[in-house]
């Protein structure tokens, strides 16, 4: 279905929602997209279980996180798209857990002590990413196998400063300042940031940025190639890509690349190094989460193909390569999406949403790979990094970020940089 640019997102934009019980100051400013359509969607042929690689350690490591995708969304979009007897690419995955997502609190958690406590490996206060309760920071798995030699990447439909993507190394008390966890990830030295911000990276009046750095300046300066278009990203070379496809969160509609489209540039990009190393990516369908607290049933279903279609992308390169871990989570529910219903009709399902917030129920976990079977069972949200450095032979995690002196930080940069 083709949409006038003006009419893309829906007119209701997301209400500030201050998740009082769960001590969260985080102001939803994005709109939840309107389209609808599916018929992108090309389902599995069979509904058979995938059979798992033999392998006790994984090379690579792949984590897609669909946010705010419960079980019943998950269940929604099946019946959505192929029927309630047919399966996901995501429902084929061979091992399954269900996951705790509450914060430090005990409360609902918000999506920064969700990927704290799914990358960092601890549990902390809802707005805040790579930092525990006091204050300490903390090194994500992902910076902490970089150590290790290994490539790190991000991928997601949101800003590349958000929350979730922003926990591949972002470390700051407070989710909202993007503009300081853009300077967080260009120090990274992440090898593909690939999504949405623009903004964020460039100074007034281009960006929004007070200091006056152009970040993607500074970024090419360094080495990395800079993509703004589908065309661009299909060619980007397999060093280091920093891509961004809209000024704030993508449209996720033409012309920009999809979801599945950047995830299988991100594959390449990191998987083409010479010599090979191993890599880590983070995936995240971002839209998901804001299609839910708008209760906007349809939109979200499309935003949950969309990344199932990505996840396709991760499953299809793991199988082929047979060293890689795909783990596929939520790093919590949004809208308490209730599904009831009877009968054979086509459409007999039928929702309703008892919230506008997140809630505090299980999400499900998915994994295939080799190690998968190592993600099952009734796990914490902060098992999962810990059990990826376990199954890598990694004993000091979870770990303390230490601070660098300013000499010390300048030699590893130069060192980085050479």
């Amino acid at each position: 279905m083709t949409m006038n640019p003006r009419t893309r997102f829906s007119a209701l934009t997301l209400s500030v929602l201050c998740l009082a019980a769960a001590g969260c100051s985080t102001v939803w400013h994005y709109v939840a997209p309107a389209e609808t359509d599916i018929s992108f969607y090309q389902p599995p042929t069979d509904k058979e279980t995938f059979s798992n690689p033999v392998g006790e350690r994984p090379k690579n490591i792949i984590v897609c996180i669909g946010d705010g995708m419960g079980i019943n969304q998950i269940a929604l979009a099946r019946q959505a798209a192929v029927g309630a007897d047919g399966r996901l690419w995501m429902e084929r995955m061979p091992y399954t857990a269900l996951v705790y997502t509450h914060n430090i609190r005990g409360e609902v958690t918000d999506s920064a002590a969700g990927i704290t406590a799914l990358m960092y490996g601890i549990k902390t206060r809802n707005d805040r990413i790579g930092q525990d309760s006091k204050g300490a920071t903390w090194m994500s798995i992902a910076e902490r196998l970089q150590q290790n030699g290994y490539r790190i990447g991000a991928v997601a439909t949101s800003t590349m400063t958000h929350a979730t993507p922003a926990g591949l190394a972002a470390h700051i008390h407070d989710r909202d300042l993007e503009a300081q966890i853009a300077v967080q990830l260009l120090e990274s030295r992440a090898d593909v940031l690939l999504g949405g911000g623009r903004k964020y990276w460039l100074p007034q009046p281009q960006g929004v940025r007070t200091d006056g750095r152009n970040l993607l300046a500074e970024a090419e300066s360094a080495g990395w190639r800079i993509v703004s278009t589908r065309e661009q990203l299909a060619t980007a070379p397999s060093g280091r890509v920093l891509g961004f496809f809209a000024s704030d969160a993508m449209t996720t509609l033409p012309p920009e690349p999809t979801l599945a489209e950047m995830t299988r540039a991100a594959l390449r990009i990191l998987s083409g190094s010479s010599p090979q190393k191993p890599f880590f990516l983070l995936m995240e369908g971002s839209q998901i989460d804001w299609c839910c607290h708008s209760n906007n049933t349809k939109a979200a279903v499309r935003q949950t193909l969309l990344f199932d279609t990505a996840v396709r992308e991760t499953l299809e390169f793991a199988a082929a390569d047979k060293q890689t871990l795909v783990l596929v989570i939520a790093d919590h529910e949004t809208g308490g999406l209730t599904l009831y219903g009877g009968g054979l009709k086509p459409n007999w399902m039928k929702t309703e949403w008892s919230s506008k917030n997140h809630s505090n129920g299980p999400v499900i976990l998915l994994a295939f790979g080799p190690g998968a079977e190592h993600f099952t069972g009734v796990l914490d949200n902060t098992d999962i990094p810990r059990r990826i450095a376990r199954l890598l032979g990694i004993s000091d995690f979870p770990k303390p970020r230490q601070k660098q002196s300013a000499a010390a930080h300048a030699a590893s940069e130069t060192a980085q940089l050479n």
